[in-house]
């Protein structure tokens, strides 16, 4: 995955650094109730649609933008479902990462589906029974978004 500039600014004087980052992650469904995947070029795995809002970016705006970038899918937003800090992430050249992810359920409404950038390695629609190897956190921010429940989010009560 690329790293966007501005990161790429802040780590010639942070260092390798813990740096504490927005993210968005997007649950992307078509007509048919299929997911929007993407096998990631870095590590090969099945993921959902996801970036780094640019500073000033609002992160809605993020996720359409995303998920075109990716995968030639154009989605308008429905809704927010969840909001959670993820791990600390160190990447293999010491960088170390935490992400805040809003996640969004986004309806497909244009576009086909082909890889758009070299972000993925293939992309596809997969049937919510059918879907691939897939992290945790990935099936857990679906089951949400599938559960037409408010914005998820762990509280301290």
């Amino acid at each position: 995955m690329p790293t966007p500039d501005f990161i790429r600014e802040i780590r010639a004087f942070a260092g390798h650094q813990l740096l504490w980052l927005p993210g968005v992650t997007t649950v992307v469904l078509d007509d048919e109730g299929r997911v929007l995947l993407g096998q990631r070029s870095d590590n090969h795995r099945w993921a959902l649609i996801s970036g780094i809002p640019e500073p000033g970016e609002q992160p809605a705006v993020c996720a359409v933008r995303e998920v075109y970038e990716e995968t030639a899918v154009r989605v308008e937003v429905e809704r927010v479902v969840m909001v959670a800090a993820g791990e600390r992430v160190t990447y293999t050249n010491g960088d170390v990462c935490q992400f805040m992810d809003t996640t969004f359920l986004c309806r497909a409404i244009g576009g086909e589906a082909r890889v758009n950038d070299d972000e993925s390695l293939q992309v596809g629609w997969f049937a919510v029974d059918a879907l691939p190897k897939l992290q945790d956190d990935a099936l857990i921010r679906i089951k949400q978004a599938l559960l037409d429940e408010p914005t998820w989010f762990e509280s301290m009560t």
